[in-house]
């Protein structure tokens, strides 16, 4: 069987990517459903001899598909993060004593995406929210940075959030994957399998959240990713 090879960085020789051993596994599954179903077959006295038919035509579409998603899952595992992404990440993640007008220039939300060419995660151009929004031209930040996302497309993102416990009043970042149902087959592969490459760059981050739709990102849910039962209020606003 052809198994795609990697640009750089690949597996080669005898050395077996775990892609592959998925694949196997697939593949065995497929074989015994469509054993099964021959078997059906002879017990209501219509078994034949498996031929290249419907079954077998099935069994051949699904193995392309295989195939298919185990390539982009191999060029996804070589995509590069962007020195701005790495930068951004540690100015938010770093809080130095700053002047108030400094503050003011503090990222609060940022979007990353991946580029035109889907090698590298990229700082999407005019999707962030800086401190000095809040309360002046944004009044729900948080509120906001949801509406940001786009509807049928994947995206990272970083969210500095502002949350209170019943002890004390914290600010954490958050990693997010955004994922909606509307976004292409082929765009969530990509995200999905290039999240650790990312990832791996925004060391630290005690708080992460993977969301399929606006239902995963209500006050709730964040409210449960952040510490759950002890957190009482986020971005101001009780939960």
């Amino acid at each position: 069987m052809w198994w795609p090879k990697m640009a750089t960085g690949g597996v080669h020789g005898s050395q077996q990517h775990p892609l592959k051993g998925l694949a196997g596994q697939c593949q065995a599954v497929l074989r015994q459903q469509y054993w099964e179903g021959c078997w059906r077959s002879r017990s209501q006295n219509r078994y034949q001899k498996p031929v290249v038919d419907g079954h077998s035509s099935t069994l051949l579409t699904v193995r392309k598909l295989i195939l298919f998603l185990i390539y982009f899952l191999l060029q996804a595992s070589g995509v590069q993060v962007a020195d701005e992404v790495c930068r951004i990440f540690y100015d938010m993640k770093v809080r130095k004593c700053s002047t108030p007008e400094e503050i003011k220039k503090r990222k609060k939300a940022v979007i990353f995406c991946l580029s035109a060419d889907k090698k590298c995660i990229i700082v999407e151009e005019g999707k962030e929210i800086l401190v000095g929004d809040v309360g002046v031209t944004i009044t729900d930040p948080f509120k906001h940075f949801v509406g940001m996302l786009p509807e049928k497309d994947c995206r990272y993102a970083l969210y500095d959030a502002s949350f209170e416990t019943k002890e004390s009043r914290k600010e954490e970042l958050m990693f997010f994957l955004w994922a909606p149902e509307l976004a292409p087959l082929k765009s969530k592969m990509i995200y999905a399998s290039s999240k650790d490459a990312i990832k791996k760059k925004f060391q630290g981050i005690k708080h992460e959240c993977q969301a399929n739709g606006p239902e995963d990102l209500n006050r709730a849910c964040i409210a449960e990713k952040l510490g759950g039962s002890l957190i009482v209020a986020f971005e101001g606003c009780p939960v």
